[in-house]
């Protein structure tokens, strides 16, 4: 366990983390070598933790304002008056040192989570101020992605994957956010994290849910904060860490943090509602937020005596900080007065404040620097990501029974079905309908097959939008995995279904038409896989996205040509004709079965006259070239273009994400 968290090498010079700690004073120091045990670190990490370089965040004059969008009411009657702007947080400053734990507390609406997802640079660039927050003493000049890469956050959802165990969800983590680490170093980051952590009797099992059982809740939520510790970060913040739990869990957790605060020398911010008074010893300051503005900044004794200032006396049966809730309007009233009286950090001197052309300059020079640091390692990082990205796909999708067996039940027990209805279709007029009709089914069943994916994405999406944000890796990796760890997945059940429907059905006997057939079927769930990925992205729940589906579906159905002619259809509706998804391999499995039988004679009349040969089969449907080949490129087409779309959509929303 000595060999538990290692200074981290540097790409293409000084690492972005040393040139922001270092300061001219002080040169970076040695990282400790160890790591805590659970609750209470080993007596060498406790006298060795001044090793690891000490720091300070600070945060000068923080204001946020959100401006929200009139209601429909609102617009109608107050056309010219615009919604007038939210202030969150006003002039918010405090400073935070390594090895203690700063809680902030208030009444819910008072800006908590807001002020933690700013320091933790969970905003848009628009939305931050630069000139604000300073670790070190050096302001941060970049945007909020540097703050990102800094700050360890873990939101308030433990957002994991739950078909996951313990030791594979911080194994996976720690291939994500540190590529630079060898094999064996991620594997004893990851043992000594979770003994830190107290997770080893868990390694094994599996994370869990609601509907999978797993580890207990305070398990899992240590977890969270073991993804987000994965790569050291000096700075923790975690929001509602206790929110759920028992008192019990609650506790451990917290004893948990300080443990980790103490150890390894880090700075912890959490918000927290309320905590009993076992909790309140571990906590070293205390934040207290009223309607975004700060009525208390220092320690649990300090607000005692602004209470007694008050003139109030606080009950025995209630601690400051429960009592102080109660007297908030009193405490929000009298904080100027109360301003002269501070804990030390106080008289500490905050970073200068520069002015907007010098935060402009400066800004602009560290992107410039960031734009130097691209190389060759970007392609190597990329091949990195999909290759794990394919590793965790592959345990998900064998581990998801619902959908393996599923996807495999559904087309074994589909295509006999199928094939036992159309048993040795006949050559004659009759079979002509029987068959068109045994490929419009076949269509729709297979397009249809795919809807049971639907929560399996909508599951995964959180996940990603949360790893993606904080940098562990890209969109277009995650995109790219899914594809080829899904394609022959999907080719496998493909042969599933076209097996029995094409030679039990008896339809064309030529080796090649059967293959032919085989890689249509295939194209067909690629299209309606792609389909049901980007409708994912864009439903917001379950419910909505399966009616999406039914109706999307649907639609394609109607304007397929199969049951309203392409001469029928309304102009205005004829583009639906050209982008339905189930025209193309439509017409192409029916050119498959024909075109090699274009001189055969499907019905005849007395005297020996042909009335329909398959030539005539294909021309009542237009048909009259050879177009399998090319209706294969727009299939193909359809599903690069829904993963396209659906890459650009989770892209923005990575973008924008606060998770």
């Amino acid at each position: 366990m000595a060999a538990c968290f290692h200074p981290k090498p540097t790409i293409n010079g000084e690492d972005d983390s040393v040139i922001l700690f270092s300061t001219s004073s002080s040169p970076q120091g040695s990282t400790s070598p160890s790591s805590s045990s659970y609750h209470s670190p080993p007596p060498s990490l406790s006298s060795h933790h001044h090793s690891r370089t000490s720091h300070k965040l600070t945060v000068r004059n923080l204001s946020y304002t959100i401006h929200l969008k009139g209601s429909i009411p609102d617009s109608f009657f107050h056309l010219a008056q615009k919604p007038k702007p939210v202030e969150v947080l006003k002039s918010v400053s405090f400073v935070a040192r390594s090895s203690e734990i700063v809680a902030i507390l208030g009444p819910s609406g008072t800006g908590k989570s807001s002020l933690l997802r700013i320091i933790s640079g969970r905003v848009n660039d628009k939305d931050f101020d630069p000139c604000s927050i300073s670790i070190d003493d050096h302001l941060m000049m970049r945007s909020p992605d540097q703050l990102r890469k800094i700050c360890g956050f873990v939101a308030q959802e433990d957002n994991l994957l739950p078909l996951l165990t313990v030791r594979e969800t911080l194994i996976f983590s720690a291939k994500f956010r540190l590529k630079e680490m060898s094999s064996k170093e991620k594997e004893e980051r990851v043992e000594c994290l979770m003994q830190e952590l107290g997770l080893l009797h868990v390694a094994d099992s599996f994370v869990g849910d609601e509907e999978n059982r797993g580890i207990s809740g305070g398990e899992r939520k240590r977890v969270s904060i073991g993804v987000d510790m994965i790569h050291d970060p000096p700075i923790l913040l975690l929001d509602e860490p206790t929110s759920g739990l028992d008192s019990s869990s609650a506790l451990q957790v917290i004893e948990l943090l300080a443990s980790m605060a103490k150890a390894r020398g880090r700075t912890v911010l959490l918000s927290i509602h309320q905590p009993s008074y076992r909790i309140l010893r571990y906590i070293s300051k205390f934040l207290l937020l009223s309607r975004g503005s700060v009525v208390h900044n220092g320690s649990l004794e300090l607000l005692e005596e602004n209470i007694q200032r008050l003139g109030f006396q606080i009950p025995t049966q209630l601690n400051a900080l429960e009592f102080a809730m109660e007297i908030m309007p009193a405490l929000e009233a009298s904080t100027p007065k109360l301003a002269v009286v501070k804990d030390k950090d106080s008289y500490e001197s905050y970073p200068q404040v520069w002015s907007d052309e010098e935060c402009n300059r400066i800004q602009q020079r560290d992107h410039d620097d960031d734009d130097e640091r691209m190389g060759n390692f970007w392609f190597f990082s990329n091949l990195l990501e999909i290759m794990f990205l394919c590793s965790r796909f592959w345990k998900i999708i064998y581990r998801t029974k619902q959908l393996f067996l599923a996807r495999t039940m559904q087309a074994i027990v589909g295509g006999l079905g199928l094939a036992s209805v159309y048993v040795k279709v006949r050559k004659d007029e009759e079979g002509v309908a029987e068959r068109l009709g045994l490929f419009a089914f076949s269509l729709s069943f297979l397009l249809s097959s795919t809807v049971e994916a639907l929560p399996i994405y909508l599951q995964e999406r959180r996940v990603l939008m949360k790893e993606a944000s904080r940098g562990a890796y890209k969109i277009s990796s995650y995109m790219i995995a899914n594809t080829i760890v899904f394609m022959p997945f999907l080719f496998a059940v493909s042969i599933l279904f076209a097996v029995p429907v094409y030679w039990i059905v008896g339809l064309n006997p030529s080796i090649s038409a059967f293959a032919f057939f085989t890689f249509v079927v295939w194209l067909i769930i690629l299209m309606a896989s792609s389909l049901v990925l980007f409708l994912s992205a864009i439903s917001p729940d379950f419910i909505s996205g399966n009616s999406l589906i039914c109706t999307v579906l649907g639609s394609f159905f109607l304007f397929s040509g199969y049951f309203i002619p392409k001469d029928n259809i309304p102009k205005y509706w004829l583009f639906m004709y050209y982008v339905s998804l189930y025209r193309y391999p439509l017409d192409t499995l029916l050119t498959n079965e024909y075109w090699s039988l274009r001189n055969e004679c499907f019905s005849w009349r007395l005297g020996n006259m042909c009335i329909l040969s398959g030539n005539d089969v294909l021309k009542s449907r237009g048909l009259e070239k050879d177009t399998r080949w090319i209706n294969v490129g727009i299939m193909f087409g359809f599903f690069l273009f829904y993963r396209v779309l659906c890459w650009i959509i989770l892209a923005r929303k990575a973008s924008t994400t606060t998770i």
